[in-house]
């Protein structure tokens, strides 16, 4: 996300544990990684707008050990929570998906 700089990113959410894995030569990471950047930041966007704070819930770019593209959503289980309320009012609701 640009505005508040890249020190949301060090908050006190943990995570790089899910990309400790071992590279692997001639994989392009960074172009999967790019992919998976802007829609991390799409979403981060969308949490925002929804008042949610990046420091308790946010979408991080990664990828997968073949360098593919992966967004996970990382955040405090309260926003969590909060976050799959609203998903599910919206999945439910009368303008959610069947």
């Amino acid at each position: 996300m640009t505005g508040a700089g890249e020190d949301w990113l060090s908050d006190e959410l943990d995570v790089e544990g899910a990309d400790c894995g071992s590279w692997v030569p001639g994989v392009d990471y960074l172009a999967g990684w790019r992919d998976a950047r802007e829609a991390a930041d799409r979403l981060n966007r969308a949490l925002l707008s929804s008042s949610f704070e990046l420091s308790d819930v946010r979408a991080v770019a990664s990828t997968n050990g073949d360098g593919h593209s992966v967004v996970r959503v990382a955040g405090r289980p309260d926003a969590v929570e909060r976050l799959a309320g609203l998903l599910e009012t919206l999945v439910n609701g009368d303008g959610g998906a069947a």
